[in-house]
This record gives C-alpha cells, structure tokens and sequence, in this order.
C-alpha cells in the first residue's frame, strides 16, 4: 500500500480512500471542505450551502450531506442559522482530576449550571454501587457543563446525605465538587473505576444540552472511593462527542 508523503500519524489511511479509488461524492465535498477549515480560524463562517454547491459543481444534498459529518466530528458548529469553524476539542483526561481542572489546564472557562439538587431514599442497586443502605437518604445532584459558556455536557452525582450532609446549603453548584469535598470536608479521593460507552442521548438529555439527538455522545460512568477504599460517590456523565476526546497515560506495568 502506497502512503503519501504527508501522512500524519493517527490520521485514516489513504485519507479513507477505499482501494478500488471510487469516492462517494460527497466525500470529496468533505474533504474541499474540510481543506477550507484547516485554513479558517474558530468562528470564521462557512461559505452557505449554496454557495458551496456551485463552488464545487454538486447538489446542495451533497454539500448538506458532507457539513453533517463535518459537524459530528465537531470541525464545524452550527451559530445562529449559519455554520462556522470549530475550535479544537476539549482534552479530558481519565483521571482523578475533576472536569474543572481538566477545562482550565485547556485556557479555557469552566461552569457548570444547576438543574436540580434532589434527596431521596436509596434504591437496592444504587445502594450497593455507593455503599449505602437501602432507604438511606441519599443526593442527586444535576448540572449542565459548561466551557466559556458553551453546553458540552450533562453531569449526575449521586452521594450519601450522610457524607455531604449540608450540600444544599454550603456547596456552590457552579463550582467543583471535588474541591469542595477536599477543601471544606477534607475527603480525599483515593481510586476509582470508569467506563466509557457511546450513546444518543435522551430528548431530554438533548434539551438540556443544546444538541440534535442523533449526535453522538460519550457516556462516562465513574465509581469513586476515598483514600480508605470506602465508595463515595457515583457520577454519571454525559460529554458532546463532537467537543471531547479523552486522554490517559499507560505506564509499562511488567
């Protein structure tokens, strides 16, 4: 198999061009496309749909079909009733770390939006993830994640009132959970388990985030314990597929 010159590392082979050399139309739309943006800035606008189909000779279906992937693999977005350049997705890492952390190490802003702070007995199977007893009041907590004020995502918390039990009133919700727990109740995350999964989110879910719900989205489910390996909270975590990737470091274990 012959590679170009400029292939870079991660990129598809070939540029996703299949070995018989016949590319969909609107493939090569994409890829002029695509080629427009490389050279744009965040937030130059796109050429209109029909301006794009006489540049390059094709339906506007061809040109529409070509901006949909461009826009779910987040190079593009949409503002207003126009379309412009996105910027670089959001990196973040699997770790510890909170989104908080992770959004500022980026230069960017990090918020987050309440929807609802709501205690509640707990149920048999949430019981057994967070160490709780059946019926124990227990927080749910819902917030919408923002960066430099873009939704990107939908945050769930779920945390015993008996660990957190002034969180309606001490706890600001626009700020990090996790510096809270560490500053103000000086409890220390020790480890915890993940697990990342791609799904469409709820009408709902899309509301509440500002998204089509046919975007992709990546769903993170995180169980957290303390330093003494007791379970502390479980989180569920909706990110826009087409503003994050994420990131870890894989260390030689022998």
């Amino acid at each position: 198999m012959d590679y170009p010159n400029d292939q870079a590392p991660g990129a598809p082979v070939r540029s996703g061009i299949p070995e018989h050399g016949r590319i969909p139309k609107y493939y090569a739309v994409k890829a002029r496309v695509s080629a427009l943006v490389d050279e744009s800035a965040e937030g130059d606008p796109l050429p209109t749909e029909r301006d794009l189909a006489l540049r390059f000779a094709v339906s506007r279906e061809t040109v529409r079909q070509a901006l949909r992937e461009l826009l779910l693999e987040g190079r593009l977005r949409r503002q207003g009733r126009g379309t412009v350049v996105a910027g670089p997705k959001l990196e973040q890492p699997l770790s510890l770390a909170s989104y908080t952390e992770g959004v500022r190490k980026q230069g960017r802003r990090p918020g987050r939006n309440l929807i609802g702070l709501d205690r509640f007995p707990c149920s048999a199977a949430l019981a057994e993830e967070i160490g709780a007893s059946v019926g124990e009041p227990v927080w749910h907590m819902e917030r919408v994640l923002l960066a430099d004020d873009e939704r990107v995502g939908l945050e769930s918390t779920y945390v015993t009132v008996a660990r957190v039990p002034r969180l309606d009133a001490d706890f600001d919700p626009d700020s990090s959970f996790y510096a809270y727990l560490r500053e103000r109740l000086s409890i220390a995350f020790g480890d915890a388990d993940e697990r990342i999964e791609t799904v469409l989110a709820t009408p709902r879910e899309a509301l509440l985030i500002g998204t089509p719900p046919a975007l992709p989205m990546l769903l993170l489910h995180r169980l957290s314990r303390d330093t003494d390996g007791s379970p502390l909270e479980r989180v569920r975590t909706l990110y826009r597929g087409d503003r994050f990737s994420f990131t870890t470091h894989l260390g030689n274990g022998g």
